[in-house]
């Protein structure tokens, strides 16, 4: 068997959008008007805590798949200024928000217990609110969002490699840019600011799934304790550990990019760290003169940096069946199976998906089910399903 990234083709049912006159369609997918065709054609729980399950329209695996987004449309009309990570949530949703995701997690295992036929993905998305709504690869909702993926191994097995040049997989080249360059200071970061007892540190080797030959370049923990340690709080305080500090590291390192010798950034989460391991660390500042020096030279360069905080941090389970937790620089707006080495090539064919949809829905009517058991929501009844 040949490693390396795979490419997919999963059908989907065009459901018909009315785009206003006017406006680009990344304007209009971030209003509330979209969010309400959201949730009238693809909705399938929410709770007070403006929290939407939905069924993917445009989906990565007709297998399992499902995302929640904090749906804060109607209640902050501002696009830019939605939450877009974890560490943006009130502490009352932040509560539901975990719990919604320890328990779709551990039904995908429950329902696909065997690593070597089915990767089990769980990722979030940070979307960058500092990018203008017209830019090029803007992500299409620009609100904090989940992804729960099942794909078939058998299916990404039989696939065709992908191109291991696509932008998506490399990120442009910056995906691993803190990897490639300054792995040292990096995990040393990482190391000395963050107090972790569930999560462990793992190798290249143990977090790389086999058949893709992905992640490449990445910082990867594994859960100890595996599913069970997703019903602990202090797991969900150690994976938003992890991802305070790569915001640290991100914007120390680009505010240096941007500005040389500039102040510590306000706000961060380790000052402590900050000071000592990265702005008096000659390999740190080094590297950003190099990427400083690039984007004065070349435009294209300069205009693909995500300057404010842009990552997908997932949980995945490994082809040991461990559970694993990594996070990455989203650089261009690669898709969170990317980070995996899966390419969804999406096709509208409906009848294609019809055959695969009642088989899906089954399984996210059951773990909607779960969650109302649970008391995190209400369903939503729509034009597809009234009677579930």
């Amino acid at each position: 068997m040949q490693s390396g990234p795979r490419e997919i083709i999963t059908p989907y049912r065009p459901i018909p959008l009315n785009v206003p006159e006017g406006l680009k369609p990344n304007e209009f997918f971030n209003s509330a008007e979209n969010l309400n065709d959201l949730v009238q054609n693809n909705g399938l729980l929410t709770n007070p805590e403006n929290l939407l399950l939905y069924r993917k329209a445009l989906g990565h695996s007709l297998e399992f798949d499902a995302s929640i987004i904090y749906n804060t449309s109607a209640c902050i009309l501002n696009p830019l200024g939605r939450p877009v990570r974890r560490t943006q949530l009130p502490e009352h949703v932040k509560n539901v928000w975990n719990r919604m995701n320890q328990i779709m997690i551990e039904y995908m295992l429950e329902q696909y217990p065997d690593p070597e036929q089915s990767l089990v993905i769980a990722g979030e998305a940070s979307l960058d609110a500092t990018w203008p709504l017209t830019s090029p690869g803007v992500p299409s909702i620009r609100m904090l969002h989940n992804h729960f993926i099942v794909f078939s191994k058998e299916e990404l097995c039989n696939a065709q490699l992908a191109d291991p040049s696509n932008p998506n997989l490399t990120d442009g080249g910056q995906n691993s840019l803190f990897e490639s360059h300054i792995p040292d200071v990096y995990r040393e970061f990482f190391d000395k600011a963050l107090d972790l007892r569930i999560l462990q540190t793992t190798d290249a080797e143990t977090a790389k799934i086999a058949l893709t030959g992905y992640p490449q370049g990445l910082p990867s923990w594994e859960i100890r304790g595996g599913a069970a340690a997703l019903k602990d709080i202090c797991f969900w305080q150690e994976y938003d550990q992890v991802l305070k500090g790569f915001l640290d590291f991100y914007r120390t390192f680009f505010g240096q990019v941007s500005t040389r010798n500039a102040p510590m950034p306000e706000h961060v989460y380790f000052p402590e760290q900050v000071e000592k391991v990265l702005l008096f660390n000659n390999d740190f500042l080094k590297t950003a003169k190099k990427v400083r020096d690039c984007c004065l030279k070349d435009d294209k360069y300069a205009n693909a940096i995500r300057w404010q905080p842009a990552f997908k941090q997932l949980i995945y389970r490994n082809d040991e069946g461990k559970l694993i937790v990594t996070i990455s620089q989203n650089s261009i707006g690669n898709a969170i199976t990317e980070l995996l080495g899966v390419v969804v090539k999406r096709v509208p064919d409906a009848e294609a998906y019809a055959q695969f949809e009642p088989q899906l829905m089954e399984k996210l009517f059951a773990v909607r089910q779960r969650l109302i058991e649970a008391d995190i929501g209400a369903p939503i009844r729509n034009q597809y399903w009234r009677e579930e």
